[in-house]
């Protein structure tokens, strides 16, 4: 990929402007704009993304260079740095620290990419996040300093979502870690450490370490769950149903069909108790989504059969449900499909899969394994085929 800089300076140039044109035209300081182009500065925050595209007239993924996130080696990197380091004033707009609506409105529209599965926009302004959090954490005092590591321990979590997806598990690892440690010091600690926790069991579970990962997501469901019962709300609801989501992965990979059915009933139940599909930081919970979770974990315990009867029963979607999850539920409908051999239905799945999220179903080793039997079965006879097998990488 094209670094970030060098686009812009390429792009800005091929526009007619200067440095200092682009800066009134945009409200970004020239310092900022030579910073970027002559790469003293790796990254820049998503408001000044937005503010020089809109003045050069190009979508953000133009000026990004955009470049499938799987094969963005620098970024990565510069991602792991912004983990791992604790701080980085190459990553950073020089001077001011932002206020604490700047921060939040930053850190939603990172939310906001993570749930489109805009894997390649996150990874370009996640690590500015993650200074500018750093900074205000540092900068302010009292309730003011706790919201603002509330906003970092969010950063970490999405760092560990991302570096999950994108098969970078022992720096998702890291990141959990990094969460759970900023979670102590917010103004909600319980429920930051319960998602980070969360983060952690989802990690574990990549990692194979999946006895560890049940017990904790237990744990952190049970501690949560009491709670409910005295405080009932929506983000500890979300938190608590995605914990019994992990936990039943884990112990249906452990071939504990009949545990993960109880943790999912649980869930279930609790989702019903919400009567909502939510999406938030906190969690992605409600009716439509447990029951996609049973159809999933019927796939994973090699029953397509119950599968594909369990998803002609999914309710409606009753609030928001991300592209991401309505994606992965078409995935796990492809590789049941493909084990009962009904390949149009598998090509429908995996098509309708890529269309709801296209760089997330990319980098998803199911899409891959499934187009790799259909391949294998059918060949590349149809155009659709070869599209398909090109889209999830299928050799």
């Amino acid at each position: 990929m094209v670094a970030f800089g060098e686009n812009l300076a390429r792009i800005r140039t091929a526009r007619g402007f200067t440095q200092e044109e682009l800066a009134r035209a945009s409200a970004v300081s020239v310092d900022t704009i030579s910073r970027l182009e002559r790469g003293a500065q790796a990254t820049a925050r998503r408001s000044t993304l937005a503010a020089l595209s809109l003045a050069l007239g190009i979508d953000p993924g133009r000026l990004l260079g955009i470049a499938p996130p799987e094969q963005d080696a620098t970024s990565a990197d510069q991602l792991r740095r912004a983990v791992h380091a604790l701080d980085l004033p190459d990553f950073a707009e020089p001077a001011e620290v932002l206020t604490l609506p700047e921060l939040h409105d930053a850190a939603s529209g990172a939310w906001s990419d993570y749930l489109a599965g805009r894997h390649t926009e996150l990874l370009a302004v996640l690590p500015a996040l993650m200074v500018d959090t750093r900074r205000a954490v540092r900068a302010l005092a009292d309730d003011h300093a706790a919201e603002a590591a509330g906003l970092l321990a969010t950063s970490y979590r999405l760092a560990a979502g991302l570096s999950g997806r994108l098969g970078l598990v022992d720096l998702a690892a890291h990141a959990a870690h990094r969460a759970l440690d900023a979670a102590r010091f917010t103004t909600r600690p319980e429920l930051d450490e319960a998602a980070a926790l969360r983060y952690l069991a989802w990690v574990l579970v990549r990692q194979g370490d999946l006895a560890e990962a049940e017990r904790i997501a237990v744990h952190a469901a049970q501690r949560l769950d009491g709670g409910l019962l005295a405080r009932p709300d929506n983000d500890r609801m979300g938190v608590f149903g995605s914990l019994l989501f992990n936990a039943a992965s884990a112990a249906a990979r452990q071939g504990s069909a009949g545990r993960a059915d109880d943790l999912l009933r649980a869930a279930a139940a609790a989702a019903t108790r919400s009567g909502i599909d939510r999406v938030d930081e906190t969690g992605v919970f409600g009716p439509r989504v447990a029951a996609m979770q049973g159809v999933d974990q019927a796939v994973r315990t090699g029953d397509p059969d119950r599968a594909v009867q369990l998803a002609t029963q999914l309710p409606d979607t009753a609030g928001t449900v991300p592209a991401f999850w309505e994606s992965g539920h078409r995935l796990h409908l492809a590789a049941a499909c493909a084990d009962l051999e009904r390949w149009t239905d598998v090509i429908e799945h995996l098509a309708a899969a890529r269309a709801l999220a296209p760089q997330w179903s990319r980098v998803q080793p199911l899409g891959h394994t499934v187009v790799g039997q259909l391949v294998e079965r059918r060949g590349r006879r149809s155009e659709r085929i070869a599209d398909l097998a090109a889209h999830y990488s299928a050799s």
